[in-house]
């Protein structure tokens, strides 16, 4: 915007005026004295007029044309009057083209024409204002400043700084030019006061225009307070801001937005964006260009583009496809965990020979603690790739997975586009954490957004509600993790390539203990190998009598606590030692232990029978316990079971009955024994929901042994579902069952013969210290799982507690 200085123009007596000066041409405005503008050079004879007649703080001279819309005007389509400019900056813009500020110093009157081509010269006459000090000037001058105080108070979009700058101005004539150079007044009007050097006149003048401008506005502000109920705030806003750029348009100055809405088009240009992005943000940018700022479809419009611009739509991190090296990488953070490094390396060997390979849906299900989320960090690390992870529990708004429409107010892309931004590339690891515990309801399902998300078929259209253009989701390699494959819908697990991580045995928790949770916890704590040492057998009895779990979660914290124990010691006592933690030294850090065998004392009695149960956090012993009494035939079940159980509770209890002759049952009781005796079932545990039908074996065996007296071995666990024709068939969750009883120190497992398959995956170690029988009948269970019965019965031992993997009893 033009803006006079505050100190006024300069006296032409104060300057040394060449009798000749070029002549700048200006269009659409008239420059004033005291006015500082900045010009857009790019008409030839204005650039050979810089180029050959001035330089940086040369004179020259400004004439407003009489029509504007001559692009060559001669010298009779020019004011005879202008003002006398000095260039205070000059800035070359490309090949043609010059930047020039300039300063307003006196007016000028041309006499003669010397030069018309290539550019115009002419001889002046300096125009000074009449030095007048009378009564009529100074109330001139101060009915006008008030009337200028009154217009601004009519606009408010004029900072308050302005009625301090007219306070500042001294000068009448230099008042004069200041208010005409910023109302709203034709070209032929403002010459006129450019013309007039007789200080009177010109402050009448002025004190006109500014009087009607004044009569103008309240009149607009009246027939606003009208309509005002009618009229939205954004037409309100629309309405003066157009007044507000006219004005800006009359005075030359750009719009602050323009150069914004430049930078924007660059960086889409650079985000070399798809067909159809790419037209996206060409409609948008078009839509911009006919908006205001402060109109609310520009801010969204604006959000939108910086989106598309801000995405690596064809940025990608290059892939290390070294396979020893990516081998290295994953063992060196993790222990075991061999099927996931072999798909890996797999992949990566796929790809070193398929360049345009799509990435891998993987799904990592296993127990908490195992390492599932610290092994998405290191499959990114081993591919050279940036690493993003996203958590999925509890989320239920299908908004979340898609963003939100932009019809919306602070609508945002969803959470699988918001990753790829901040990952910067569209390769990353993506780690899709607690996948197993989506939720739904109202707003839609989550799970069925993924379905896109993690199809490799349609993935490289992945559609955004927010962009509303596809992203090629392809090249990412999708890795999900879960406790549980049971919760997570059919058709998603479909699309992904399950691996089962199962939990660890003792020999492997120890492993890790040793070469990643004690060094990592001594550095945490700031202790040094020299202070403290952890014996193999102390690791081993933390894990099997202070934790029982599947991963090593618990395991890390009290490695933890262990270290803040020695680091309180060294802290008191700054001359220990080397500290030896021995096992006899635990129960003062750590307390009594947590866990011992209680499978001998659970099956001290008959009627009590030790199962295998799998859950989402790794294997458990499953004691069921069974007892009689006098009643009318009724089966109690009690310990928070579903229906699956409860059936096979049933089922059990049928055989027994189909089966008495067959194991001397009937010996014992009348055949008769149901209808006058009730029969209880416990699982304990209570609290904790169980079902399905592996349990099976176990509840027939508990039963048989409270019907015949029999107790069951306490160094064995079985598993297996029961048919009513007594056959055994195959159960799930093998490898961690087995791993659950070798914690707990069993030597016996029965199980389905169908299940010696799933064997391959049990570790060597764990196969050499337990004996595993495979049964296809009940009648085998029995015949293995009850002792057998001795001529003399010995008297029960007082409990003892079990160091962790003691011999079981026979």
């Amino acid at each position: 915007m033009t803006s006079p200085k505050d100190t006024g123009a300069e006296s032409p007596k104060a300057i040394s005026l060449p009798s000749e000066l070029p002549i700048l041409p200006l269009r659409n405005s008239v420059f004033f004295p005291g006015a500082v503008m900045p010009l857009t050079i790019g008409r030839n004879k204005t650039i050979r007029l810089i180029e050959e007649a001035t330089q940086e703080k040369s004179l020259l001279g400004i004439v407003t044309q009489k029509a504007p819309e001559i692009d060559d005007p001669a010298s009779g389509d020019l004011y005879q009057v202008g003002t006398v400019a000095r260039i205070i900056k000059l800035a070359r813009t490309g090949k043609d083209g010059f930047n020039i500020v300039v300063e307003g110093l006196t007016r000028f009157r041309i006499d003669e024409y010397t030069q018309q081509d290539p550019f115009f010269i002419a001889k002046i006459t300096a125009l000074p204002d009449e030095d007048v000090n009378d009564v009529q000037v100074e109330a001139l001058s101060l009915n006008l400043r008030n009337t200028a105080r009154e217009v601004i108070d009519l606009l408010p979009e004029i900072p308050v700084m302005a009625k301090q700058l007219l306070d500042s101005i001294v000068a009448p004539g230099h008042l004069a030019d200041l208010i005409t150079a910023n109302i709203d007044a034709t070209i032929e009007e403002k010459q006129e006061v450019l013309e007039q050097v007789v200080l009177p006149k010109r402050l009448t003048k002025v004190l006109e225009l500014l009087n009607r401008q004044f009569e103008v506005l309240k009149l607009s502000n009246k027939i606003n307070s009208q309509v005002k109920g009618e009229m939205s705030k954004t037409q309100r806003e629309y309405y003066l801001r157009q007044q507000l750029k006219a004005i800006k348009e009359e005075l030359g100055d750009k719009e602050d937005d323009e150069s914004g809405l430049e930078d924007l088009e660059k960086r889409l240009r650079a985000a070399e964006l798809p067909e159809e992005a790419d037209n996206a943000s060409k409609r948008e940018l078009k839509r911009m260009h006919h908006m205001q700022p402060s109109q609310a479809e520009y801010t969204v419009a604006r959000t939108y583009l910086d989106w598309l611009a801000d995405l690596p739509w064809k940025k990608t991190s290059k892939d290390n496809l070294d396979l020893e090296n990516a081998r290295k990488q994953l063992d060196s953070d993790h222990y075991g965990l061999d099927k996931v490094k072999k798909r890996i390396i797999e992949y990566l060997a796929v790809r070193k020979l398929k360049k345009d390979m799509k990435g891998p849906i993987l799904c990592f299900i296993g127990p908490p603690g195992v390492g599932k989320t610290s092994l998405g960090r290191s499959i990114a690390s081993a591919l050279g790739r940036k690493f993003h992870r996203i958590s999925l529990g509890g989320v239920r708004d299908e908004a979340e997975i898609r963003g939100h429409r932009r019809t919306y107010i602070g609508a945002l892309p969803g959470r699988i586009i918001q990753g790829i931004k901040k990952a910067g590339t569209s390769n990353p690891v993506y780690l899709l954490d607690e996948i197993d515990k989506l939720g739904h309801d109202f707003r839609g399902d989550p799970a069925s957004a993924l379905l896109e998300v993690l199809d490799p078929e349609q993935n490289n259209t992945f559609s955004d509600h927010y962009l509303d253009v596809p992203f090629d989701l392809s090249r990412v390699l999708f890795i999900a993790t879960a406790n549980q494959g049971d919760t997570i819908p059919a058709a998603l697990r479909d699309r992904m390539e399950v691996i089962e991580l199962p939990g660890y045995t003792f020999e492997e928790k120890m492993s890790i203990a040793k070469a990643h949770l004690i060094p990592k916890q001594m550095t945490e704590h700031g202790i040094t190998k020299e202070l403290i040492e952890l014996p193999s057998k102390t690791v081993l009895q933390v894990a099997s009598n202070y934790t029982r779990e599947a991963g090593v979660r618990n395991l890390e914290r009290e490695i933890a606590a262990i270290c803040r124990s020695v680091a309180v010691d060294l802290v008191e006592n700054a001359k220990l030692s080397k500290q030896v933690i021995t096992t006899a030294k635990l129960e003062k850090i750590l307390g009594p232990e947590k866990f011992y065998n209680e499978t001998a004392e659970r099956t001290s009695m008959s009627g009590v029978a030790t199962g295998l149960a799998w859950t989402a956090a790794g294997g458990e012993l499953l004691f069921i316990e069974a007892t009689r009494m006098g009643g009318k035939g009724t089966l109690i079940l009690t310990g928070k079971l579903g229906d699956v159980m409860k059936e096979s509770a049933q089922t059990a209890l049928s055989w027994i009955r189909t089966n008495a002759m067959s194991f001397g049952l009937a010996e014992r009781v009348d055949e008769h024994f149901l209808e006058k005796t009730d029969v209880h079932v416990h699982f304990p545990a209570g609290a904790i929901p169980k079902d399905g039908p592996s349990a099976g074996v176990t509840i027939i065996t508990a039963l048989v042994s409270l019907l015949t007296g029999k107790k069951t071995r306490p160094d064995t666990a079985m598993t297996g579902e029961t048919t009513l024709r007594g056959q055994v068939l195959p159960v799930g969750g093998i490898k961690e069952k087995v791993l659950a009883a070798h914690r707990a120190g069993i030597k016996n497992i029965l199980m389905p013969a169908r299940n010696e398959k799933d064997l391959i995956d049990i570790p060597p170690n764990v196969k050499s210290e337990i004996k595993f029988v495979f049964v296809n009948k009940v009648d085998e269970v029995l015949d293995f799982a009850l002792a057998k019965e001795k001529s003399k019965p010995k008297a029960k031992e007082p409990r003892k507690k079990d160091s962790g993997r003691p011999q079981a009893e026979a």
